[in-house]
C-alpha cells in the first residue's frame, strides 16, 4: 500500500509492523551529528501559549534547514511508535499577527494530545501541503521490545528526519536529544520540554505523526478484529484491557510492557 506524502507528492511504501522503516519525501539526508543541549522554558506559562517561531529562529530559521521532530504511540500497549519531522517554508517567518491573516489555520496548531480529532484531521493534510518537506518514520513493536520504548522511539525520531532531506539543525520534542542525533555528523540538535506546545515545527510533526498512526491503526483493526484498536489506537484503555485479558494479546502487543505479559500469564 502506498501514501503520497511531503511536497513532491511521492508514493511511499508502509511498511508493516513486522518491518523497520520509514517514509521517505525527499532525497536522503546528510546526517549531521546533533550536540546535546538544553534550553529552559521561555516563560512559566508557556503551556498556555501557541506555538512560535521562536526556538525556530534561534536556530537559524529561516537562513538554516531547521526541522520540528516529535513521536507519537510511546504509552500505548500495542503498535508501532510512530514520529514525523517537518521543515517550515522561509516564507513563514513573519510577524505572527501577519502569518496568522495568510494562514488562519496556523492558529490551531498545538501538540496534538489537546486537539479533537476532527481538527487534526482537518489540519493534518494543510500541513503536510503547506510545509517545505516533511518525513514519517516508525519503529517496530519487535525493536520496541529488544531495545525498550525509550530507545525505539528516539530510533523513530532519528529515521524520521533522515526520510525529509537535508537539515542542519534538529529541533526535538522533550527533555534529551537522541543519541542518534548526536552521533551522526554534524550540527547541533535542541531538545525542548514541551516542544509540541512551544515550536510550531514541532506541533506540526505532532499533528502529522498522530493523524498517520491513527490512520494505520484502522488498518491493523481490520487485520487483528476484537481490540478496538480504532477507537484507541493501542493505548492502555479500559477497552484494551479488557480484550487483552479476554482474547490475550497478538503479534501487535509490546511484550516488554508489564500489562502485556500480565494478559499473557
Amino acid at each position: 500500500r502506498s501514501r503520497e506524502v511531503g511536497e513532491r507528492r511521492r508514493d511511499e511504501e508502509i511498511r508493516p509492523p513486522g518491518r523497520a522503516g520509514s517514509l521517505r519525501t525527499s532525497e536522503p539526508a546528510i546526517g549531521p551529528e546533533m550536540t546535546r543541549t538544553r534550553k529552559p522554558a521561555s516563560s512559566p506559562d508557556f503551556e498556555s501559549a501557541s506555538p512560535t517561531l521562536d526556538f525556530e529562529r534561534s536556530a537559524g530559521f529561516p537562513s538554516l534547514r531547521v526541522i520540528g521532530v516529535d513521536e507519537v504511540g510511546r504509552g500505548c500497549l500495542a503498535g508501532p511508535v510512530v514520529a514525523a519531522a517537518v521543515r517550515l517554508p522561509a516564507d513563514w517567518d513573519l510577524p505572527r499577527k501577519r502569518l496568522l491573516r495568510l494562514h488562519p489555520e496556523i492558529a490551531d496548531i498545538t501538540d496534538s494530545k489537546r486537539m479533537t480529532p476532527k481538527r487534526r484531521s482537518e489540519l493534518a493534510p494543510w500541513i503536510r501541503e503547506r510545509v517545505a518537506a516533511f518525513g514519517i518514520g516508525h519503529a517496530t513493536v519487535e525493536e520496541i521490545d529488544r531495545l525498550n520504548i525509550y530507545h525505539a522511539s528516539h530510533l523513530a525520531m532519528k529515521r524520521a528526519a533522515d526520510s525529509l532531506g537535508d537539515y542542519d539543525r534538529v529541533l526535538v520534542d522533550g527533555n534529551v536529544v537522541p543519541a542518534h542525533f548526536r552521533d551522526d555528523g554534524g550540527s547541533r540538535a535542541i531538545a525542548i520540554v514541551k516542544g509540541d506546545l512551544r515550536s510550531l515545527s514541532i506541533a506540526c510533526a505532532s499533528v502529522v505523526a498522530k493523524v498517520f498512526r491513527d490512520g494505520w491503526m484502522a488498518e491493523l483493526a481490520r487485520e487483528y478484529p476484537g481490540y478496538g484498536l480504532e477507537v484507541h489506537q493501542g493505548y492502555a484503555t479500559p477497552m484494551h484491557r479488557s480484550a487483552l485479558k479476554e482474547i490475550g494479546a497478538c503479534v501487535l502487543h509490546r511484550r516488554s510492557f508489564s500489562r502485556v505479559r500480565a494478559a499473557l500469564g
